[in-house]
């Protein structure tokens, strides 16, 4: 027995020598290894174990229930993250896609799109106002309360839609939609304030959530999307019209008779005197699978989903917010536990080579002309997917049909929300390959703007090709800028939190000079020819 107690007595000396050894102490308040998302891994390495403090299996099995709680909390983070970028600008690209259906209603009838725009180009006052306060009274104008105003004011907004969108009053001699323009001023108020309210906020995140930010934001335009075409919105057919025209027998007996007929129509003549029947295709609109005010209450609870998902945010836990002020960078890698344990040791030389070289790398980045530069790239590329090329669209894809237009509006939209995912894995910060990038996508928005310039009968027009290719240069096009603007946002981050702010401006500033570029080429001077898929008349 004695013999016993003194071996145990021994083992738990020995234990208790191991536990205490200077550099095998457990790190009080260690993060766990983060994964590509910024979510803590379920099981750290036996190596990493041991320069961390974990000893043994009792340690890993203290450790585990954290991580697995660290790992939830950082999933629920990025839905409810995912969930407040949507909210970003789902308003006004759902009142987009639901305008095949609105303008068959309101008595605006197409000219409405180009009304619409100006009311959305007016509602740029707000991010102006925000910009300069911030600017010439930094600190007075908080964006949490802000963020709560416009979020509830587009709820608001969405839900009035839904009973008042096909109400008209009396104005300048005839019915106008007066109630829908006020109320697309408020909610293009909203999704233009978020520019520079929402980035700013998302600065108080780690950056993995930014890019997750971006998938919402992305996710905006493809949710509606999809909800327009289970609605139906904008699909038409070719139908048989039937025109009559009454003729008079002329007193003169020449048989020359000049008839002016439609293409794909056909002549049924009668007898003189009586009338003339002219059969032709003309384009028709289907009805629509549920109405314009299903469609707004169910915009209206996407932007309820999303000012849920800010309450949350706002009040989540504050040991789960990584800030910028929390770490120097925004993953914690073995090199970040190994210089750790260092500091927990024994003093000795330390090597600031490295880290005085990633200064000097990061500092490079900043340099004034790469800063202006990267904001000119964020407005240019901003401008050519919020203003320009959506101006067009209709035209470079309705020449190919309905079918090629609607995959190309699906597919394209579903490509930002893609790009914005992509780039979680595979993220690059050079600005020579953005710029590149962004090249390449200008150089697919270009064949879409040349095929809308020749429109009606733009090239390989009744060809397979021409579809796949008009189809794909739309997807490429959105994907490329869409992972060029998630990159340069990222960038930004780094950088501070005012620089998210002018980003957003310099989103909005982009935005504009694209739409008041296009409006006068679309509108004013009819630049280009919209086509009729069922009466083309073009040469093969």
């Amino acid at each position: 027995m004695r013999k016993g107690a003194v071996l145990q007595a021994r083992s738990t000396a020995a234990g208790k020598g191991r536990r205490e050894q200077p550099g095998r102490q457990q790190l009080p308040g260690a993060a766990p290894l983060l994964g590509p998302l910024g979510i803590p891994r379920a099981r750290l390495p036996w190596t990493v174990s041991r320069q961390a403090g974990f000893t043994g299996s009792a340690d890993l099995r203290r450790w585990q229930p954290l991580a697995l709680a660290g790992t939830t909390m950082a999933l629920l983070t990025h839905l409810l993250v995912c969930t407040f970028g949507m909210g970003s600008w789902v308003a006004i690209n759902g009142l987009w896609v639901e305008l095949p259906l609105l303008v068959t209603e309101l008595p605006e009838g197409w000219y409405l799109p180009s009304y619409l725009t100006v009311i959305i180009q007016l509602a740029n006052v707000g991010p102006l106002l925000v910009t300069l306060l911030h600017h010439f009274r930094p600190g007075c104008l908080s964006e949490v309360p802000v963020i709560f105003t416009v979020l509830s004011v587009g709820t608001v907004a969405c839900i009035l839609f839904a009973f008042l969108w096909n109400v008209t009053s009396w104005m300048l001699g005839g019915h106008r939609s007066i109630t829908v323009m006020v109320l697309t001023f408020f909610l293009a108020l909203v999704d233009c304030t978020s520019s520079v309210t929402f980035l700013p906020f998302m600065s108080l995140l780690s950056t993995h959530y930014l890019t997750t930010f971006f998938v919402g934001e992305g996710l905006s335009g493809f949710l509606p999307a999809l909800v327009a075409l289970a609605q139906g919105s904008g699909l038409t057919t070719c139908i048989n019209v039937t025109e009559t025209s009454y003729t008079t027998p002329s007193p003169n007996t020449t048989r020359k008779t000049d008839i002016t007929q439609e293409h794909n129509s056909t002549l049924v003549p009668g007898l003189p005197g009586t009338e003339l029947a002219s059969v032709h295709l003309q384009s028709h609109y289907l009805p629509a699978n549920f109405s314009p005010m299903v469609f707004f209450l169910l915009l209206s609870f996407m932007m309820a989903c999303c000012l849920v998902s800010f309450f949350f945010l706002q009040h989540h836990p504050r040991h789960w917010k990584i800030s910028t002020k929390d770490f120097l960078t925004s993953q914690i890698t073995l090199s970040s536990i190994r210089s750790l344990k260092e500091d927990l040791g024994p003093p000795g030389p330390v090597d600031s080579s490295k880290s005085q070289g990633h200064l000097q790398e990061k500092t490079a980045r900043h340099y004034p002309a790469h800063l202006i530069f990267t904001y000119i790239l964020v407005a240019f590329v901003n401008m050519l997917t919020n203003g320009v090329l959506p101006s067009v669209q209709t035209y470079s894809c309705l020449s190919y049909g309905p079918v090629a237009y609607h995959l190309a509006v699906t597919l394209s939209s579903m490509a930002n929300p893609l790009a914005c995912f992509f780039s979680m894995f595979l993220p690059t910060r050079s600005l020579p390959f953005l710029t590149v990038l962004t090249v390449l996508g200008t150089g697919f928005g270009a064949y879409n703007m040349a095929m809308a310039v020749m429109s009606p009968c733009p090239l390989l027009q009744g060809h397979w090709s021409g579809e796949v290719l008009i189809v794909a240069s739309w997807i490429l096009f959105t994907g490329c800028l869409s992972y060029v603007k998630v990159m340069l946002g990222v960038i930004l981050r780094d950088r501070s939190r005012s620089a998210l702010l002018w980003c957003g401006a310099a989103v909005q500033l982009g935005s504009l000079l694209g739409a008041l570029l296009m409006f006068p080429l679309v509108n004013v001077w009819q630049f280009f020819s919209s086509a009729d898929s069922c009466n083309l008349q073009c040469s093969t």
